[in-house]
């Protein structure tokens, strides 16, 4: 077999800065954008003012002639060692300037919306949809992005340029329209560019309607949908999902199947879809023989029309990107590399947009490219002797881009799908009939619905099987194995992918193995035997001992990481927890979680480290919405322990700051941590990716309990009216499970809520999966709110040893007799919920 061309890593440096600057200049700290923008021009001009004094200083010492002097200098440029470092580093050092430049111009159009989200004022907002509307995390209705283009607030208008993330009942309106709404803002923290959220009471009309290329795409695409409706259920979701990345109609558990086979990039459109257009482009144009500009000028059209079709995100962002680089390349007669397209796409998409380098679906774009690019060729050269060629570049592009990805992937879902490869590889052939059906069946679907109907049947065929795969594979008991979350998980997978792919393409005394495989085992044992005597062999030994502690080592390092996510010791977390009831003793902590290593937390518990040790248990290592109810001391005692090492977005707290001096030191404690804080009023809400959150009352101040209807014994023996003036919060689990804590109300105070709740909200909080009981099981419960409620599962957070006689018997009779599942944190320890097929499990674990 011939070897391969070396591959150009010369864009991998700028590339690798640039996503650095990106991922730091978009950050909390605002100012590092134009840090980053002076570093970058600065070095510049010191990397250019030491070249030409190097040139002046040989110029100076040498006597001979300005011909001779060029010459000299030029063959020295040639052959210096370090003249590509030199280019490295100017190319890195423009990319560090491009993109801070870039990211500071953004920041300073979007002061005006980040003052606007941060006054808590009512705002009148301008702009266009720039997204697809996806479903609302609390009732009917939708949530989708508004790219504003002013902001008006109490009557001054102001030029702005950000994006804001609405939820809105009734209709969406279509992509690309001009809209405007008014509502108050709630600020977010770094992501995906989004740079805060509303919610509006009515649908938001279109005051004018898109442009005409997005009016067609917006035909193609609800004609495909209507044409589809009458297929099987699969070709309903897979269909409109392969052709143009509408998922809104995939099945959960289809959808669950294909995330646990690692087969969502089915669905979501990026560069296997160019691929397979351009391809098929291509060879219609080289059959009718078409000239190189009329092709080039096709592919690109056609480029073009595609990304509007299936709107542009930040996957398909870069694919474009990297088709029109190549597309330059072939124009000019100068066809370019995957690597240097990819690279140059890259960065010249973060410059432009440097919120990029935070989305998930860009960076793995980016990394399943270059997985491909830099190790399906290799691993396929290795494999063809066991396989043969066919069948090893079929198993190397999976592989190739698993072994990208999957570091990435262990930040998003913290599990190894162990079926991916072979899922991959057998439901690949049906990835090329489905799309190009599918995108034919869009284009007859307008004018044609009858061809287009039996077209897209055709192609669900082919998503018939891709669905079959996906469903067969995912039900194997060992489909994914657990891992750990967060950059450490990351890192491990990073190094263990790592050593298993060098020990796959290293060369050496396994090159002649596949020939002779049934007789590996005694010529390896023997080898190693006549090694031990043989000097010129004792290299090779050790060669061979390390790379058995490599992976004797990698093993320890996947059963360490596995054994407590499986089970195999005692207090284990479940991989796939949604709730926990910290155990803090007798205090409140409550846990909902919204990602691998995040979540929202209520209440922080008593003085001490036991809730701080909690969320290390859970993995927490960030949070995304603080909640402290009210200021009792068994509620934000533990705030410091919280607060240490980890990074809170935004605080929400009682309106009634008693009693003064605990409310005063939480509030220290926050500022100090640099978190952004505020009173909670009733209606606010918010979400975290699919976790949406809702505050249900505030107590006293929030318009939902009277300060008369509190003061007739509604504080309880504490006096000071704090429990009836406690957040009552409402959370919806990614997995679906509705959560509402109670703080501490008492009995006036829950009776108040249930009829704030009776008139705002009807019946669609009329039995709920899980509720964190008032007052840790007092007896002062609403037996009309338990009934309302209706809970699955009751939390009751209590220590083992109080005074207070918690919970009583009344109060767990009360939840128990309507239908409640009741759990304490003093019996159970920390009590974490599972949600799995809709039945949500137990697990009783403490930090160790």
């Amino acid at each position: 077999m011939s070897a391969a061309a070396p591959v150009d890593l010369r864009l991998v440096p700028a590339v690798l800065v640039a996503f650095a600057a990106a991922w730091c200049v978009t950050g909390p700290a605002r100012g590092w954008a134009g840090a980053a923008a002076v570093v970058g021009v600065v070095g510049l001009a010191l990397v250019g003012f030491a070249l030409a004094s190097r040139t002046w200083i040989a110029r100076l010492r040498s006597p001979r002639s300005r011909t001779a002097r060029v010459a000299t200098a030029r063959s020295r440029t040639a052959g210096a060692p370090g003249a590509g470092t030199v280019a490295h580093v100017v190319l890195a050092l423009a990319c560090l300037a491009a993109v801070g430049t870039g990211a500071h111009v953004q920041l300073a159009r979007q002061e005006p919306l980040a003052a606007a989200a941060g006054s808590g004022a009512l705002v009148h907002l301008t702009g266009r949809v720039a997204s697809e509307p996806r479903p609302a995390v609390f009732g009917p209705g939708s949530r989708w992005v508004l790219a504003t283009s002013s902001v008006t607030v109490r009557g001054a208008a102001t030029g702005t340029a950000g994006l804001v993330e609405v939820t809105a009942p009734g209709d969406p309106p279509r992509y690309g329209a001009l809209v405007a709404l008014r509502g108050v803002l709630r600020v977010e923290g770094p992501g995906d560019g989004v740079l805060a959220r509303t919610s509006v009471d009515g649908p938001v009309p279109e005051r004018a309607p898109p442009g005409a290329a997005l009016r067609a795409t917006d035909r193609l695409r609800s004609a495909l949908l209507q044409v589809t409706d009458p297929l099987s259920e699969q070709a309903r979701g897979l269909v409109p999902g392969v052709a143009v990345g509408d998922t809104s109609r995939l099945s959960p558990d289809l959808d669950e199947a294909m995330r646990t086979t690692s087969l969502t990039h089915v669905t979501a459109v990026s560069g296997g879809h160019f691929a397979i257009v351009v391809a098929t482009l291509t060879a219609l144009c080289a059959a009718l023989r078409v000239p190189r500009v009329v092709r080039v000028l096709a592919v690109a059209t056609v480029a073009v029309g595609f990304v509007l079709l299936v709107r542009p995100e930040p996957s398909v962002l870069r694919a474009a990107w990297t088709c029109a680089v190549g597309l330059l390349g072939l124009a000019l007669g100068r066809p370019s590399a995957g690597l240097p397209a990819l690279g140059a796409a890259a960065i010249a998409l973060l410059v432009v947009d440097p919120w990029l380098a935070r989305s998930y679906g860009f960076v793995l774009s980016c990394a399943a490219t270059a997985g491909l690019v830099l190790l399906a060729g290799p691993l396929a050269r290795r494999l063809a002797p066991w396989t043969g060629r066919p069948l090893a570049f079929a198993l190397a592009v999976p592989w190739a881009a698993q072994a990208a990805c999957g570091p990435v992937l262990m930040l998003l879902d913290p599990r190894v799908p162990l079926t991916s490869v072979p899922a991959n590889l057998l439901a690949a052939p049906a990835l090329v009939p489905a799309t190009v059906l599918g995108l034919v069946a869009t284009l007859l679907a307008p004018w044609a619905p009858g061809p287009a109907t039996a077209v897209g049947w055709c192609a669900g065929l082919a998503t018939g099987w891709i669905a079959m795969v996906a469903r067969w594979f995912a039900a194997l008991p060992w489909a994914s194995v657990p891992w750990p979350g967060g950059i450490g998980g990351a890192l491990a997978l990073a190094l263990l992918t790592g050593v298993s792919v060098v020990l796959v393409l290293r060369r050496g005394p396994a090159e002649g193995w596949p020939r002779r495989w049934k007789e590996a085992g005694p010529r390896v044992v023997d080898r190693a035997c006549r090694a031990v005597r043989r000097r010129r062999d004792r290299r090779q030994v050790v060669h061979l001992l390390l790379l058995a502690g490599a992976g004797a080592a990698g093993l320890a390092l996947i059963v360490a990481a596995a054994a407590p996510r499986l089970g195999l010791v005692p207090g284990a977390v479940p991989d796939d927890w949604q709730v926990a009831a910290c155990d803090v003793g007798q205090g409140d902590a409550l846990v909902v979680r919204t990602g691998p290593a995040s979540g929202i937390v209520v209440d922080v518990g008593p003085e001490g480290g036991a809730a701080g040790r909690c969320l290390d248990h859970l993995g927490v290592e960030r949070v995304d919405l603080l909640v402290l109810s009210h200021f009792h001391a068994d509620h934000v005692g533990g705030l410091p322990a919280v607060l240490r090492g980890r990074t809170v977005t935004e605080a929400l707290v009682s309106p009634l700051e008693a009693p003064a001096g605990q409310a005063e030191a939480a509030h220290v404690a926050l500022d100090d941590a640099g978190v952004p804080v505020r009173a909670a009023s009733p209606g606010d809400q918010g979400s975290v990716g699919d976790v949406g959150w809702q505050v249900l009352g505030s107590g006293v101040g929030g318009g939902v309990i009277s300060a008369a209807s509190v003061g007739g014994g509604g504080g309880g023996a504490e006096g000071d009216r704090a429990n009836d003036a406690s957040v009552s919060l409402r959370v919806r689990t990614a997995s679906g499970l509705d959560v509402v804590a109670l703080g501490d109300l008492e009995e006036p105070g829950q009776d108040a809520l249930l009829r704030s709740l009776a008139a705002v909200q009807g019946s669609d909080l009329a039995g709920v999966d899980v509720v964190k009981m008032a007052h840790h099981g007092s007896r002062a419960q609403s037996a009309a709110l338990a009934g309302f409620l209706a809970p699955r599962v009751a939390l009751v957070s209590v220590g083992v040893d109080n005074t207070y006689g918690h919970p009583t018997r009344d109060a767990l009779d009360l939840y128990a007799g309507v239908g409640s599942a009741v759990v304490r944190t003093d019996e159970c320890g920390t009590a974490v919920l599972v949600d799995r097929g809709g039945e949500i499990g137990l697990a009783c674990t403490s930090p160790s």
